[in-house]
């Protein structure tokens, strides 16, 4: 298990590497001067140049990237271009507020997800697993604008059982937070559910016609129990991984989501730093989620090996 964990560890560093020169590359490449940008169109170019000398993006880019990453693993994010504050308390509220609605959201659509998937596996190739199968894929692949603003038009307009923006007052408790989440949560729900109950639809489908299950049915077992104790299990390992995988995505994919909703995650603060050409806090915002998805990928393998350790013994081998 140790060795397994230190080998998935080391995968993910790499990758974080990567993503980290991607992202310091690809903030150098956008176009603009970010002197200019702050100081404004009528500015002297001499106050330009000063400035652009005083934050350090006129030096050769590998001292930049160096600095900037030596900085960022000590707690040091930058500072702001826009705001000319510390980067890391804009990102770490950001990243806060969308976890709660990532929270929010894999509440509704993990369980429900999963139900949906049993229970059409379950009635195969009969009604109700059509209905959930092509139900599920239909609204996967709606784009999450057209299905918030539907949402926002029956719960927020037509029915006003619902707020239509996310911006709770200042000061609101746990329910009145979660009071203003709901909405926003549902596209996400409308987008997850269709992978989720897939993947669980076919991990049961494969656990029902294993020969573990056969067995347990042959002994006599009642087939409550066998589903319960055999079938969900193994069934339901494929979609700890998918789960996993779709945590980057509720993290930091949200950005239609949250300008739709007015809602201050960490994708609305990456599209405000990208336009803004706030190159610290958009690399700051981009590597963060990169090592949130990296540890939700390293906690979905460790699950994932625990529950199947002929997995993990394979990796191993």
């Amino acid at each position: 298990m140790l060795v397994f964990l230190v080998r998935r560890l080391a995968l993910s560093l790499v990758t974080l590497f990567l993503l980290s020169v991607m992202v310091f590359l690809g903030g150098q490449v956008l176009p603009g001067n970010v002197g200019r940008a702050i100081l404004g169109p009528f500015a002297d170019q001499r106050a330009v140049d000063a400035l652009n000398h005083s934050l350090g993006v006129d030096r050769p880019l590998l001292v930049q990237y160096g600095t900037w990453i030596w900085n960022f693993l000590h707690g040091d994010m930058g500072t702001s271009y826009i705001f000319r504050a510390p980067v890391a308390p804009f990102v770490i509220d950001a990243l806060g507020n969308s976890m709660k609605l990532a929270l929010v959201a894999f509440v509704l659509v993990v369980p429900i997800g999963i139900l949906g998937g049993v229970i059409a596996a379950l009635n195969l190739n009969r009604p109700l697993d059509r209905i959930i199968s092509l139900g599920g894929l239909s609204v996967t692949v709606l784009p999450e604008f057209v299905t918030g603003i539907i949402l926002i038009l029956i719960f927020g307009v037509w029915l006003r059982w619902l707020p239509i923006a996310a911006a709770w007052p200042k000061g609101a408790g746990f329910f009145t937070q979660l009071y203003y989440l709901i909405l926003p949560s549902l596209p996400l729900f409308l987008v997850l559910f269709g992978y989720i109950a897939r993947m669980a639809r076919s991990g049961m489908i494969e656990a029902l016609d294993s020969d573990y299950t056969r067995t347990a049915v042959l002994k006599g077992l009642p087939w409550r129990t066998v589903i319960w104790r055999h079938v969900l299990r193994n069934a339901l390992l494929p979609t700890i991984t998918v789960i996993a995988t779709q945590t980057g995505y509720l993290i930091g994919g949200l950005v239609v989501i949250e300008t739709l909703f007015r809602y201050q995650g960490i994708g609305s603060l990456i599209f405000t730093a990208a336009r803004g050409k706030d190159f610290p806090m958009l690399e700051a915002g981009i590597l963060t989620i990169g090592i949130v998805y990296a540890v939700a990928t390293l906690v979905a393998d460790f699950l994932y090996s625990v529950l199947n350790p002929r997995i993990r013994l394979g990796r191993e081998q």
